[in-house]
């Protein structure tokens, strides 16, 4: 099976479910991922680890 991840995504979804399991600091996982403590705190509050749909809500 092929993940179809967004052309921009820094993280697959394996590793946004680390962040999400993880105790450690977002600034410890931001350096240990190289990304941003922003995309740490981002993938913790979300409930999935799915990427989301880009498509416009209002057309």
């Amino acid at each position: 099976m092929q993940i179809a991840l967004h052309k921009n995504a820094r993280t697959a979804p394996a590793v946004r479910a680390l962040i999400a399991a993880s105790d450690e600091t977002a600034s410890v996982l931001a350096q240990l991922f190289g990304i941003t403590e922003q995309t740490v705190y981002k993938w913790n509050k979300r409930e999935s680890v799915q990427d989301r749909s880009h498509t416009a809500h209002r057309l």
